[in-house]
């Protein structure tokens, strides 16, 4: 039987509940969307103390289930205005999980700085924040790790979180204790800024009680197997998510320039930040080629990517990252963008929306592309959270609207992510109608062939992609997973049977997907958002891609229609 925590940081009182029936399986994006609507938080001020702070872990957390110990982070986001749900791998559903919790509310806001501390045996403690204030995640982590132990699970709010930057997720720890999983979009950070809590601190146990567990264990072992015969996974163990870039590249679809090119470099041609070359690189170094994010994981579509000497650069070097912070900005070498993507994690900022920030300045000439200097001087102003970098930790749609600048990437405020919406328009569409601003992880399949197919055909796709992605962040599982969880409902029903001892169908399961769809869209509706705040930005309507001269042909009212349809006709061949 697992509890949650409601957690009120003003008196600093605790309640516990047990979880009954289906609780345990309504986690994740799913509970977030759930808690918010019924606290009708839709209205309240983002970063006022109304605005709760959410962390669920899903129904497997704790036990060596596969990409399957993914935490959900969930508020009102600052940045959009509308409902957000931000995840990350590492460690801290884990340690939840062996504690049994299944997640906790941060509610109001504390009166001092405070680090909460979840030992293993004893009470919850409220500790001094102040020795850890205005310190780079990792330092921040070290001075953790060594008051509290190591066998600890950490989510950090850095010191941009501190002045409430919108840039700033949740750092949370990976298995070897590095602060660089981040539970990264939406301004999370700086809702838990706002909160005044510095750090959570979960410590591990051991895996928790199960109703079965020799049917689990035994699930366990058929869905790695099952994952293991995926050759999406396949590539992803070998290449890593940089993989992606080769794709996108090819397609030409790869963010390039502030999204004024498609490509980096012609087929045939040597694409240094592409996964095949990073892999090749990374392993002639003694760098670590697969990782795995979280304990368990199978897939370890992760790396640490080393220099020369052999020294850790960072961890990890991803497609988004290689998308947004690199090409995006001009950047082909991968050493340079693994060298910014280090002072990102210890800043705690989401790469995605910092990188398109700093094209949109390049763009408007405030520098050149492909200039290093003034990415690193960036960065140092946000990190001293000086009058320019507090401006710059806003966003891309804060700085552009600040600087004047009309060539934006963003969705309801939000920076597109690193699949060019005029090629890969399924996973456009996605970005254009969740309410969780341009986020790709709500519904990306970037191979999918839009060449030749209607509005109506993309729709449908990414319609049913949006509720795979839907279901893996209810229960806490890694998109990654996708090409086996969206064809054995029932195994991923039954394991939930097996660990929880309640009744969860096949038909439950996909049930979660589409009604996560409709909570998000009521929260927007609610919050103010109308189909208007759908649309892409007229620049990718207006100029053509270069490679193959595309320009976008999604525009709100025909996709929303469409999105309707392809819900329609979904629930009703479920239903």
């Amino acid at each position: 039987m697992r509890k949650y925590l409601d957690i009120h940081l003003k008196d600093r009182k605790i309640d516990s509940r047990e979880l009954t029936g289906r609780e345990h399986a309504e986690a994740g994006r799913y509970f977030i969307a759930k808690t918010l609507l019924d606290m009708g938080v839709a209205k309240v001020d983002p970063l006022g103390p109304e605005n709760p702070l959410i962390f669920s872990a899903g129904p497997f957390s704790g036990t060596n289930f596969s990409n399957a110990n993914r935490t959900s982070v969930g508020c009102k986001s600052p940045l959009t205005g509308g409902i957000k749900e931000a995840n990350s791998g590492g460690t801290l559903a884990l340690a939840l999980g062996q504690q049994e919790v299944a997640g906790f509310t941060l509610h109001g806001q504390s009166d001092d700085w405070v680090i909460i501390y979840m030992p293993k045996e004893g009470e919850i403690r409220f500790d001094d924040a102040t020795p850890y204030m205005g310190r780079g995640n990792i330092e921040t982590a070290a001075m953790l790790h060594e008051a509290y132990g190591k066998k600890t699970s950490l989510a950090i709010c850095s010191q941009v979180g501190e002045y409430q930057g919108l840039l700033a997720g949740i750092a949370i720890s990976d298995a070897e204790n590095r602060p660089v999983r981040i539970a990264a979009r939406g301004g999370v950070g700086a809702v838990m800024g706002n909160k005044k809590v510095k750090a959570i601190v979960v410590d591990k146990g051991k895996m928790p009680p199960l109703h079965d567990r020799k049917k689990v264990m035994t699930t366990i072992k058929e869905y790695g197997v099952k994952l293991n015969e995926q050759e999406p996974v396949k590539n992803f163990q070998k290449y890593g998510t940089a993989l992606v870039a080769n794709l996108t590249n090819n397609l030409g679809a790869l963010p390039v320039h502030n999204f004024s090119s498609g490509r980096m470099t012609e087929p045939g041609e040597l694409l240094e930040v592409g996964g095949e070359h990073i892999a090749e690189l990374n392993e002639s170094r003694g760098g670590e080629t697969t990782h795995a994010c979280m304990p368990g994981c199978l897939i370890k579509c992760s790396n640490v990517y080393v220099n020369g000497n052999g020294d850790e650069m960072v961890s990890p070097l991803e497609y988004e990252t290689i998308g947004l912070l690199g090409t995006n900005c001009g950047l082909s070498d991968p050493d340079d963008i693994a060298r910014l993507n280090m002072v990102a994690n210890d800043l705690g900022i989401d790469t995605i929306e910092v990188g398109a920030m700093i094209a949109t300045l390049m763009d408007a000439g405030h520098a050149e592309f492909g200039d290093t200097e003034f990415m690193e001087q960036v960065f140092d102003d946000i990190r001293a959270g000086n009058e320019r970098g507090k401006i710059l930790a806003g966003g891309t749609f804060l700085v552009g609207e600040h600087y004047g600048i009309k060539r934006v990437p963003v969705i309801k405020k939000q920076a597109i992510s690193a699949y060019d919406p005029r090629v890969i328009e399924v996973t456009g569409i996605s970005m254009m109608v969740t309410a969780q601003g341009a986020d790709h992880t709500t519904g990306n399949i970037p191979a999918f062939e839009c060449a030749g197919k209607s509005v109506q055909e993309i729709a449908d796709a990414s319609y049913e992609i949006q509720v795979n992605a839907s279901i893996a962040d209810s229960l806490g599982m890694c998109f990654f997973g996708r090409s086996v969880n969206h064809t054995h409902l029932e195994l991923l029903a039954k394991a939930i049977r097996d660990c929880h001892g309640i009744e969860f169908s096949a038909q439950d399961v996909l049930d979660l997907g589409h009604e996560v769809l409709r909570l998000e869209k009521e929260f927007n509706v609610l919050a103010g958002f109308t189909e208007e705040d759908d649309e892409l930005p007229a620049f990718f309507v207006e100029e053509q891609l270069p490679p193959f001269n595309a320009t976008a042909r999604l525009h709100s009212a025909e996709v929303n229609e469409a999105i309707r349809n392809a819900r329609d006709n979904k629930v009703r061949a479920t239903a």
